[in-house]
């Protein structure tokens, strides 16, 4: 069975492969806009408890997928892959955002939960090099997988914000603030633990970009202590841009409705 599994799962090497901006990825790209325009058109007229449950069963798809990998890598690549384990805000939104569903003191904080797992995984989906780094066909689990789940996520993220834009209020921007802080302080802790160098082990990792810099523009040595405040900076910023557009959305419906 394990000959089976492995067989249908591992990585596929030669011939076509997974490229940025390559057919398969804009092809993943489209999905996720397809299925956001399809229930958005769906659920035109329905009440909030009907919306609510649509993107209740997106976080439940998007957990699924998340914990069936732990059971699936060993079949696909021998291991677990550590850098799954959710230090990322991709998987750590994922994890907390299926828990808002269940804990009623994070039940508050669930836009601004939504809102950032929403940012940070269209951004993955829109460069997604944890993939490209492979160099594998198309087809292979590992490109299947990944893409899916942050696709699933990116549509919980833009359905949760969309159906709730009316409840969303600028004046409790700290919730976002106080999000995107934590998140920063688990993914150092992550890193903290698991980062070493020993005698017959090496091995570094950089969940949420907050020990190095991706694009290499400061220096190693610097940039443990540059990035944790810039992540801090340009993730806010991108939140208060989603918040200006819900705010213009709210203004063009009371004149809609002034009209009326």
């Amino acid at each position: 069975m394990y000959t089976f599994f492995h067989g249908l799962l591992a990585d596929k090497k030669g011939g076509e492969i997974f490229v940025l901006f390559g057919f398969w990825h804009f092809f993943y790209i489209a999905l996720t806009v397809a299925v956001i325009t399809a229930v958005m058109l769906f659920w035109r007229g329905k009440d909030r408890a009907v919306k609510e449950k649509i993107g209740k069963c997106f976080i439940y798809a998007a957990f699924a997928l998340y914990m069936a990998d732990f059971f699936l890598m060993p079949l696909a690549y021998g291991e677990i892959n550590i850098e799954k384990l959710p230090f990322h805000a991709c998987t750590t939104m994922c994890l907390i955002c299926f828990m808002s569903y269940h804990v009623k003191f994070l039940e508050k904080y669930r836009t601004s939960f939504a809102m950032l797992g929403f940012i940070s995984n269209f951004v993955y989906l829109i460069c997604p090099a944890g993939v490209m780094w492979y160099e594998v066909h198309p087809s292979s689990y590992r490109v299947i997988q990944t893409l899916l789940f942050h696709g699933v996520m990116a549509v919980y993220g833009f359905l949760t914000l969309a159906h709730s834009y009316k409840e969303i209020n600028f004046k409790k921007w700290y919730r976002d603030l106080l999000v995107i802080v934590c998140m920063i302080s688990w993914a150092l802790l992550g890193n903290y633990i698991y980062n070493a160098t020993t005698e017959g082990y090496s091995h570094f990792f950089n969940w949420f970009f907050v020990v190095q810099d991706p694009f290499n523009l400061f220096p190693q040595n610097i940039a443990p202590y540059i990035m944790p405040f810039l992540n801090v900076v340009l993730f806010f910023a991108a939140e208060i841009l989603i918040h200006l557009v819900i705010m213009a959305a709210k203004k063009i419906q009371l004149k809609k409705a002034a009209l009326v």
